[in-house]
């Protein structure tokens, strides 16, 4: 029998309405609509009166309608509607756009509950497209319902311009009132235990709470359900995909990986070693690895996955390592081939396949590939092509992992004759509850400690807005560095003038150091910024090149080249140089228009440099105010180089996405109430409850509803989007 939360809205609700919702916020089933939980409350503390307004404050106000008055607009065809409210003190104006039908219900001497942002129109406070709701028009009752109201929670629920948040009250009261009891997916025993309402209690109070203390019981029980069903999920799915059979991959003594290891001229760091275990442990089995390591930028992730290669390589399998960009998938073919030494190398035979590769260069390369003879395989996207086959695929690793979408992971997997092991690497430290929600279904190894010889950076804010003249300092820092021959990197937003950063808000910020703003600010790119430098008298004599992704491969891979050999002496890039690129000398990273930035990736940037010897220099340009929000992610940065603190402050900063998927599957968001970056507690507790179930009950046969509700939270999207993860 279907679950009641299963029944079309249309069923619940009529065509009409149903078909409105589903078009504004995508609500399909009851229990859609159910789970759209109110964003907050208008207690009887808050119902705000007009005495009290501020402009962009939200409110909520009871007040009744003194008169209404329609105009035309003067710029743009249509009218304006404006209705005069009262609460008996003040007078406020709403006003409609083209919506001139609303004078037949907003007549005067109507009363009702209004809600929306105040705004100010010409130094006049108003409320634009408030949500309304109207009491009845009978004296006595209009009273009663007034006072009712006024005492009442009043859920403000996410609503849209053509589904108003009063309208979902309404649509959720018809649904409350004729669903039936519900199977709560938490045991009893955990409630019980918890003190928690029960599942069909906490969806009634939480859309029609008596009292202030209701929403926030249910909330609680709510919140918890959304943790352990997820948990439980992520849990059932990593059991899954441990019943596949894979290859177990075993160094030999005297292979590939024995070698290696006698030949590196360093000893490898406690984390390393211990990854390095765990990995050998996870593919010496013939469970398909599904392992994620994270690393600090420079702490030797690719060392780690270099000897997983080599032991696959050991038992005559292949390994396909998937990086997102040319310019560093070239850089770790280069970076294993010298790493491997002359003589490994020639057995191994490390290849490259990219998109840009001439015909005949890859026409080589995947033969190498299909014939086994190359046992690791370089990569960017190219490598999902069907052209491309392996002999014997036994390794995927997956570099800098948040670049890529899951269907491009799914489509290398299955190149191997049965389920390859899997090892996902990012350099993007991943704060725990983040690690145990998104990547629930993996093994999760940490590589903190960094490789012994490794100099501090130091790291400074040049704050453009309180101190404009530091700007020319910058290059006489850069210049300075150059004289005590090392190199550095500028970095930019932009390309040009026009070519704006995927993912980078339109441009707003400051000037480049040293160019006066004049005008529309201008946001920093390579073009001008190249320009400059090769003008400014400081940096006469210098080699000054621009590297970003619109180059073609070749010229590219030229630049990094002659980068590394110390050929070129400030490289102006856009972020292509993020993640992976190693060059010892270069100790100094500009990054211009630092607030364009996220905090991982600056942090990504800032590991550019103090890679050798050399102590690493960085300066975070920007021209944001203080106390604002991008400002306080380049402080952040700034003030640590600690990379789990860091992510930890980015998920405070920016919140967290989707968890299942659904913003690369376009479906909605799948967190309702949960919220990774303060729920850290919550999540490990029902995650440990959710294992003990699975681990005394596989199935779910003594657990039905947990079972029901699991299949409805992992719908088909999201069940691949895990599969695939």
């Amino acid at each position: 029998m279907d679950s009641p939360l299963d029944v079309k809205l249309s069923a619940a609700l009529g065509s009409r309405t149903a078909a409105a919702i589903e078009k504004g916020l995508g609500l399909a089933t009851v229990g859609d609509l159910l789970s759209h939980y109110p964003r907050r409350y208008a207690l009887r503390g808050e119902l705000t009166a007009l005495t009290q307004l501020s402009v962009d404050e939200n409110v909520t106000i009871v007040a009744e309608v003194l008169g209404v008055r329609e105009r035309p607009m003067r710029a743009k065809h249509g009218s304006i509607l404006e209705v005069t409210i009262s609460d008996g003190t003040e007078i406020l104006t709403l006003t409609f756009f083209n919506q001139a039908w609303r004078a037949k219900e907003l007549h005067a001497g109507v009363r009702g509950i209004f809600a929306g942002k105040v705004g100010d129109y010409r130094g006049t406070v108003q409320l634009a497209h408030p949500d309304y709701q109207l009491f009845e028009t009978d004296d006595a009752a209009s009273d009663e319902q007034a006072r009712k109201w006024a005492e009442l929670p009043i859920p403000i629920y996410p609503a849209t311009a053509t589904v108003a948040s009063w309208k979902l009250q309404k649509a959720m009261e018809v649904v409350l009132d004729t669903l039936p009891p519900l199977d709560d997916p938490v045991p009893g025993a955990v409630r019980a235990e918890r003190k928690l309402m029960s599942y069909s209690r906490a969806l009634e109070l939480i859309h029609r709470p008596q009292k202030d203390s209701d929403w926030g019981a249910a909330r609680k029980a709510l919140r918890f359900q959304e943790a352990f069903v997820l948990q439980a999920a992520l849990l059932e799915q990593r059991a899954i995909l441990r019943q596949q059979s894979a290859t177990a991959r075993a160094p030999k003594p005297g292979g590939f990986l024995e070698r290696f290891d006698a030949q590196i001229p360093f000893t490898l760091t406690g984390d390393q070693q211990k990854v390095g275990q765990d990995i050998a442990s996870d593919i010496a089995t013939s469970s398909p690895m599904n392992r994620l390591v994270q690393g600090e930028v420079g702490s030797g992730k690719t060392l780690v996955a270099l000897r997983a290669m080599l032991a696959v390589a050991d038992s005559g399998g292949q390994s396909a390592l998937l990086a997102p960009t040319e310019v560093l998938a070239g850089q770790h073919l280069r970076s294993i081939a010298k790493t491997l030494g002359p003589d490994l190398s020639a057995a191994i035979r490390p290849t490259l396949i990219t998109g840009q590769l001439p015909v005949a260069d890859r026409r080589k390369a995947s033969l190498a590939a299909v014939s086994g003879t190359a046992q690791i395989v370089v990569g960017t996207h190219a490598l999902m092509s069907e052209t491309v086959e392996f002999f014997d695929l036994g390794l995927v690793v997956v570099d800098e992992q948040h670049r890529f979408g899951v269907e491009q992971r799914e489509a290398l997997r299955r190149k191997g004759a049965v389920p390859p092991h899997v090892l996902v690497l990012t350099a993007t430290p991943i704060p725990r509850t983040v690690a145990m929600t998104v990547f629930g279904d993996l093994d999760v190894s940490t590589i903190a400690e960094l490789p012994a010889g490794r100099v501090p950076i130091e790291s400074f804010v040049v704050p453009l807005a309180e101190k404009p003249g530091w700007g020319s300092r910058v290059w006489e820092r850069l210049s300075e560095e150059l004289a005590k021959g090392r190199q550095g990197f500028v970095v930019c937003p932009a390309i040009d003038s026009a070519a704006i950063e995927p993912g980078l808000p339109a441009p707003d910020a400051a000037p480049a150091p040293g160019r006066p703003a004049t005008g529309a600010p201008v946001l920093a790119n390579v073009t001008d910024t190249l320009a400059e430098l090769r003008a400014n008298p400081l940096f006469a004599g210098r080699r000054i090149e621009g590297l970003h992704g619109r180059l073609p491969s070749e010229e590219k891979d030229g630049l990094m080249r002659a980068f590394a050999a110390g050929e070129i002496d400030v490289l102006v890039a856009t972020t292509v140089i993020e993640v992976g690129v190693d060059v010892p000398n270069a100790s100094t990273m500009v990054i211009l228009d630092a607030d364009r930035f996220g905090v991982s990736q600056l942090h990504q940037l800032r590991g550019r440099v103090g890679r050798g010897g050399v102590p690493g220099l960085c300066l975070m340009v920007t021209n944001a105010e203080q106390d604002t929000i991008a400002r306080e992610r380049v402080e952040a940065v700034a003030s640590t180089l600690d990379g789990f603190e860091l992510a930890q402050k980015d998920l405070e900063l920016r919140q967290e996405g989707d968890v299942l998927g659904s913003t690369q599957s376009g479906g909605r968001s799948s967190l309702r109430l949960l919220r990774v970056a303060k729920d850290g507690e919550l999540i490990s507790e029902a995650r440990a409850i959710a294992q003990s179930i699975l681990a005394s009950d596989p199935q779910l046969r003594q657990h039905p509803t947990l079972r029901t509700a699991l299949a409805r939270r992992l719908d088909e999207t999201s069940r691949d989007f895990l599969a695939k993860n």
